[in-house]
């Protein structure tokens, strides 16, 4: 820097040759330090699509995403839930191309029919709240399993162990739906073996009663 009269250094080593200080400019953290990973989020699933040690802009990741998707399932999603800094021009030609509906409100004037603004407000609205889970899927992962504290001392093993905790908190995902639909078509068997204990009690009871008739029409007969 000195030799050079200039005020940055181009990777620069911070604690391990692989780790970049990243500007976020968030208001906690101006600055903070490790990987940069690139996550989409489908029906609770994780999906890592990237892991970058530098800085890089998300946007750029969106179309490849989308591809992933289809390779995937077999189709484009029907819509696509992101931040504003995904809602750029190129994005927004791939998804309109693919019949993709990209979150946040459309461009140009908005309509002057106010119910078709009440209606684009709704709908931008809803995709906010959707965007949610994703979003929560960080602190998750933070909070619960350790994605905070990466402490391996390669870049290998600390992509591996990012990757392992979303891997876990998918599984976490799966065995929730599994228990869910273990206890649910427990309780649903119940419930059709009481209904059918009912029925069977009311329908031998009935038997019983023609048969007590039967009988007591028969006495009354040879009498």
């Amino acid at each position: 820097m000195y030799d050079q009269h200039e005020n940055r250094i181009d990777d620069r080593i911070v604690s391990q040759p692989h780790v970049r200080p990243i500007k976020r400019g968030k208001a906690g953290a101006a600055t903070e330090f490790g990987a940069k990973i690139s996550v989409s989020l489908i029906d609770g699933v994780s999906f890592v699509d990237r892991i970058s040690w530098d800085a890089f802009n998300e946007s750029g990741d969106l179309i490849g995403q989308i591809k992933a998707f289809r390779k995937r399932f077999g189709h484009y999603p029907a819509s696509a839930h992101v931040d504003q800094i995904y809602r750029n021009i190129d994005n927004r030609r791939f998804c309109k191309k693919h019949g993709i509906r990209l979150s946040g409100p459309p461009l140009g004037r908005p309509p002057a029919a106010v119910e078709i603004q009440k209606e684009i407000k709704k709908q931008v609205r809803q995709d906010e709240l959707d965007r949610i889970p994703i979003e929560g899927k960080f602190g998750q992962g933070k909070r619960r399993f350790s994605l905070s504290r990466i402490m391996c001392k390669l870049a290998v093993t600390s992509e591996t162990a990012i990757v392992v905790s979303f891997i876990v908190m998918n599984l976490e995902k799966w065995l929730k739906g599994l228990s869910y639909l273990f206890f649910t078509s427990s309780w649903l068997f119940m419930v059709h073996i009481r209904a059918l204990q009912r029925r069977f009690n009311g329908f031998s009871g009935r038997l019983v009663g023609k048969y007590f008739q039967t009988e007591m029409h028969l006495s009354l007969s040879r009498g």
